[in-house]
């Protein structure tokens, strides 16, 4: 039933974003199970640099982290919203169980297939550490998560997944944070700071070619289930990056002027020769912009956690 819905989201939200003009593709989609394996080899690049500094991050300050998100011998819930492999979690998630801490850990991912892995090696690897993992999108997911008023709750939205929204994805999504938090439940959200262009290219148009296999893999997922015709040698990948507001934006270029055929959508759809398909957004940030963001939405910046470069921060907030 959920891969049903899924799937129908992927044909509604695909027919907008190309009947649109300019032309778009949602980044959610990215991360079917072949996406997913494609950036983990974009996270193990030596230029990029966000897996190495949040990694950093929780390392070097899983003390400090578990004493800002403790609540005494009170059980909290610890949820992680894209969780993913887990493998920055992981390094709190032993922390905390070292230390006897009373939590319950839900992570929510839109890929079944790290949702499972995920579950599996936690069992191996923490066996007493309570987990109820949720698949699909974590917009959709959020909605029906319980609240659970009597529990205080910790969400966890890492990798600066959060610089991928639009302005009204933004907001949209920190209101159903606040809506769904209690006062005196926090959030620890990852945001890639604003620094220099040359380091920001190098991570996001690699010379390895990972992530023109990670834009170019949504139009395989499109071909595979919505039976389409994309072929993709007829397309390149672009990546741009704009210092003032601090947006690095991927495209997909036609190379040729074509027609694609959608069939499950009963649609085709014409490129003129470099017509872009608007792909993803990356943004970066400072910590003034943050401020805001967590004042705009009912919340206080608690604490900053910063790697030594200051290239990345997990920002703690806390629902007033």
């Amino acid at each position: 039933m959920e891969q049903k819905l899924l799937l129908s989201h992927l044909a509604t939200d695909t027919l907008k974003g190309l009947s649109s003009n300019p032309k778009y593709l949602l980044s959610k989609y990215f991360y079917d199970d072949e996406g997913s394996r494609i950036f983990q080899d974009i996270m193990n690049m030596p230029e990029y640099y966000l897996t190495d500094c949040e990694h950093e991050i929780f390392a070097s300050q899983k003390e400090e982290i578990t004493q800002a998100i403790s609540t005494g011998n009170k059980l909290f819930n610890l949820v992680e919203l894209g969780s993913g492999d887990g493998l920055k979690t992981k390094i709190l998630l032993k922390y905390l169980v070292e230390k006897a801490t009373n939590f319950q850990y839900t992570p929510v991912d839109i890929s079944a297939k790290a949702n499972l892995e995920l579950v599996e090696s936690l069992k191996k690897e923490l066996p007493t550490l309570q987990v109820e993992a949720k698949t699909g999108d974590y917009f959709r997911k959020l909605k029906s998560l319980n609240g659970h008023a009597s529990i205080q709750k910790t969400i966890l939205f890492l990798g600066s997944n959060i610089g991928n929204f639009s302005d009204e994805e933004t907001t949209e999504f920190l209101g159903q944070l606040a809506a769904y938090s209690n006062t005196g439940d926090k959030i620890l959200i990852g945001f890639d700071l604003k620094k220099s262009p040359r380091v920001i290219m190098d991570a996001y148009n690699d010379p390895h070619g990972h992530t023109r296999r990670f834009n170019l893999n949504h139009l395989v997922r499109l071909n595979r289930e919505l039976d389409a015709d994309f072929d993709i040698q007829k397309f390149e990948q672009q990546t741009t990056y704009n210092p003032q507001s601090g947006e690095v934006k991927s495209f997909l270029i036609s190379k040729t002027e074509q027609t694609v055929q959608i069939r499950t959508l009963e649609k085709s759809f014409h490129f003129e020769k470099w017509e872009a398909i608007f792909m993803e957004r990356s943004r970066k940030y400072d910590f003034q912009t943050i401020e805001r963001l967590a004042s705009n939405h009912g919340f206080k910046v608690v604490q900053n956690f910063s790697d030594q470069r200051n290239y990345f921060v997990d920002s703690l907030w806390e629902k007033e």
